[in-house]
């Protein structure tokens, strides 16, 4: 782990502002899963000559990175089976105790954005953005947005992709397994939406009726690109 001040920890005002203005340059895209966010932030960064951050690509690098000490979730969940992780207890206990959503290993993401180059400018994407550690960050607050997506639309999405099964079925009771994701990412939308709009933070509905081209233009104009 380096040096780097963490969003998470108490700062002071100075440091606070000097890290906001380091990472200016970066955009945000963070929501629920199925939500379209990494192919959204995609087109963006095409359309816009962004760099491309995708956070769930660095996933297994981060989990290298941390120690038990720092990540106790992650610890303890590496060492379930599939059965414990995703079958035998409630999608409840499954939210409170999924170390990304409990922001383990989000002061990594902050550490990588920060060795890369401000030119071009980066768009940062995936379910690990968390509004409370995001919000610290940012010296425009419109250069950040969580795309929230309803139960249809993320049920259709991973359907589409074919992915609706990968993790379900590596276990003993593949359909119990579903339905403990399905909710458990129900629940974890849910609070983004509430944390969104306690902190003042643009969420972005994203229903079945809801086009690309739609969602992509919403959050062009979120970020005023």
């Amino acid at each position: 782990m380096s040096g780097v001040i963490r969003p998470d920890e108490p700062e002071a005002p100075a440091d606070a502002a000097a890290l906001r203005a380091r990472l200016a340059h970066v955009y945000w895209v963070g929501g629920g899963t199925g939500a379209g966010k990494s192919t959204i932030a995609r087109r963006l960064a095409a359309r816009h000559g962004l760099r491309l951050y995708a956070t769930d690509d660095v996933m297994g690098e981060h989990s290298g990175r941390t120690t038990p000490a720092e990540s106790p979730f992650l610890s303890e969940f590496m060492a379930m089976d599939m059965d414990e992780r995703w079958v035998n207890r409630s999608p409840e206990t499954m939210l409170e105790t999924f170390h990304w959503f409990r922001g383990e290993g989000f002061g990594l993401i902050v550490d990588d954005l920060l060795r890369l180059p401000k030119n071009p400018g980066v768009i940062v994407e995936g379910f690990r953005l968390l509004p409370h550690l995001v919000k610290p960050l940012l010296a425009v607050p419109g250069r950040a947005v969580w795309l929230l997506p309803t139960p249809g639309f993320r049920r259709a999405a991973l359907d589409g992709r074919g992915s609706t099964w990968t993790i379900a079925r590596k276990t003993r009771d593949p359909e119990r397994a579903l339905r403990n994701l399905l909710e458990r990412d129900r629940m974890f939308t849910e609070r983004l939406a509430v944390e969104t709009e306690s902190l003042g933070l643009h969420g972005i509905e994203v229903g079945t009726a809801m086009t690309e081209d739609d969602l992509a233009g919403r959050v062009t104009a979120a970020f005023g690109l």
